[in-house]
């Protein structure tokens, strides 16, 4: 990073001897044939002028350099603390103001709403206050009938001094537009260009636990693994930027009775698979030509139930066989968050086996498990459906599973805020396991925060599932190849390509291509499904 500071700081003060150059000169003729006001924007050369704004952008690089590496620095030390001044949302701080003067010119009123809201027009300043119809039907409620007007009125009256406002004027029914302070303004744009965006103050560092993307072994990635893919990055993004530690966990499904096809098909198509690697990097063949078998070959059915027995006995040439599975299906897996440029750890059911049984046990000694013909079933408080802990040929479900990384992240983990990014057809299931660990007692919703976000699925221009034509479901390489050769075109059409070198055309096309993807899913409404077509 030093090495590039350096770049910077010698093309910056090339850039300004030229511009120093340029400015003599004209100073000379300015002295020759009486020009004047030569240092006005309107009659500076074409090449002065784009000179000193492209030295201002580097320079400004410069301070972003510089203070990354000082961060960096902290880090290497062990001080990685956040920044003891962060930036400040203006929008919070003039909420923070009119709560104030509300709290004082409403002193009886409990829970007395504040909205401010960045105004629609110039024409009614930068912000708008918009709370005084609701406090008036709140004091009509209490038998006291005041009009709107006046209490915005009352509150303006209150309003604290600050620095950050200019005007304050009460307009319409009630409505309260203010005007921000040019000059405080300006300071925080100061503060902006010398110290770059800082995380505002947001309270202790918490160690949060993020579970996201979460598909399935041996499958490709498809359209549908895009929102939690994306919406999950995006949350780890914000609370790391904040400070957070933040634990980004891939809870893929790489165990269960699925297996048991795949791993009976790569013993018969593979049968040296012990000392050489079998070359399965199309996976999505290889579980079709397993599932064919499967549903087809009763033999084969019987050869694919005895290796998941083989299999959740850890059978050593059978756990050989998973494993190879498991990595080729990784490989494939991190070609996607590559170029998505999405970090994950992954972690699948598989990590969470040998705790189940452990999880079962103490749910049993503390009393909460119900026997339902011959199932072991437990409850959790307002929950009308139970979670199934224990099937009745004495198998473990999703929901044990899910339980036991529950306790994982809330016990061994010490987490204090988990965020599960799943879909909304989840949410009852979820809101049952979160029921259950609290109700064990492995979490205190008062200290601890864990919650599903959930979201809306994506949708075909015939509002079902995405899918192809064929029926199938859509690839996420195919969205994200469809999406480069996208944006070359585009890039092609404002002619970058006779601009930039091949490398920086690459890195262009990919910015577009990806970023645009995940533009187009973020900018929709999470919790509503969305129509997706190319």
């Amino acid at each position: 990073m030093e090495d590039v500071i350096k770049k910077c700081n010698k093309i910056a003060e090339a850039q300004e001897a030229t511009a120093r150059e340029l400015l003599s000169d004209l100073q000379a003729l300015e002295k020759e044939s009486g020009l004047k006001d030569v240092e006005s924007k309107a009659d500076l050369p074409e090449e002065l002028e784009k000179l000193r704004t492209e030295n201002a952008k580097l320079k400004f690089r410069v301070n972003v350099l510089l203070r990354s590496i000082a961060e960096e620095k902290a880090k290497a030390a062990g001080n990685n603390v956040r920044p003891a001044k962060g930036m400040v949302s203006i929008q919070n701080a003039i909420s923070d103001l009119f709560d104030c003067a509300t709290k004082e010119a409403f002193p009886d009123l409990v829970d007395c709403p504040v909205v401010v809201l960045p105004s629609q027009s110039d024409n009614f300043g930068d912000y708008q206050f918009n709370s005084a119809m609701q406090i008036a039907k709140l004091l009509k409620e209490v038998g006291r009938k005041v009009s709107p007007l006046e209490i915005a009125k009352a509150i303006v009256e209150k309003l604290p001094q600050k620095d950050l406002i200019s005007t304050v004027e009460v307009a319409g029914p009630g409505f309260v537009n203010v005007r921000l302070n040019k000059e405080y303004v300006g300071k925080r744009l100061t503060d902006v260009l010398l110290e770059g965006v800082r995380p505002p103050d947001v309270g202790a560092k918490k160690k949060a636990v993020v579970d996201f993307s979460s598909p399935n072994v041996a499958k490709e990635m498809h359209v549908g693994h895009l929102r939690s893919t994306i919406i999950g990055d995006s949350i780890c993004r914000v609370l790391e930027f904040v400070g957070h530690d933040v634990l980004r966990l891939n809870h893929l499904g790489d165990w269960g009775t699925q297996f048991g096809m795949l791993i009976a098909h790569l013993k018969e198509k593979f049968p040296d698979y012990l000392s050489v690697s079998p070359p399965i990097s199309d996976l999505q063949e290889f579980y079709k030509e397993s599932k064919v078998r499967f549903d087809s070959d009763e033999l084969f059915k019987k050869q694919a139930y005895n290796c998941v027995v083989q299999l959740q006995s850890y059978d050593p040439d059978t756990i050989k066989a998973w494993n190879l599975i498991c990595d080729a299906s990784l490989k494939a897996l991190n070609v996607v968050y590559d170029r998505l440029d999405v970090r994950l750890i992954p972690r699948g059911e598989s990590f969470y086996q040998n705790l189940m049984t452990s999880v079962v046990k103490e749910l049993e000694e503390k009393g909460f498990i119900e026997m339902d013909e011959g199932r072991k079933i437990m409850f959790g408080p307002r929950c009308a459906v139970p979670l199934t802990i224990e099937k009745s040929d004495g198998g473990y479900t999703y929901d044990t599973s899910d339980m036991a990384a529950l306790y994982h992240r809330l016990v061994t983990e010490k987490a204090e805020w988990l965020i599960y990014v799943v879909d909304n057809g989840q949410a009852t299931h979820f809101n049952s396991i979160f029921a259950c660990g609290q109700k064990v007692g492995w979490y205190d919703p008062a200290v601890t925060r864990v919650e599903h976000v959930g979201f809306g699925v994506v949708l075909g221009e015939d509002k079902k599932k995405f899918k192809t034509r064929s029926g199938e479901t859509v690839r996420l390489v195919d969205l994200l190849d469809e999406g480069l050769e996208r944006s070359i075109k585009k890039l092609q059409e404002k002619g970058r390509d006779k601009v930039l070198t091949p490398e920086e055309l690459r890195s262009a096309q990919e910015a577009v291509a990806y970023g645009c993807i995940k533009y187009a899913d973020l900018s929709h409404n999470r919790s509503h499904d969305y129509i997706f077509f190319f």
